[in-house]
């Protein structure tokens, strides 16, 4: 798996994940349970995740819908 987005905004996670999937592309976040202990404060980034051969797919859905991937 290959990171596609690393980011501290839950909107925008749930946003790119609904993007993706709607494209047909399986995607995994990272990092929520750290999130979690760190006692929601926002300063640990969580991770999308995308298999490799999805990659490129992927960040042309994101650039096109107006959100820069990592």
């Amino acid at each position: 798996m290959r990171e596609l987005l690393r980011t501290n905004d839950p909107t925008l996670i749930a946003f790119v994940t609904a993007l993706l999937g709607g494209e047909g592309i399986e995607c995994f976040v990272l990092d929520v349970n750290t999130s979690v202990l760190e006692g929601s404060i926002g300063i640990l980034p969580r991770r999308v995740m995308v298999r490799e051969g999805d990659l490129d797919e992927a960040r042309v859905v994101l650039t096109d819908n107006g959100v820069e991937p990592s």
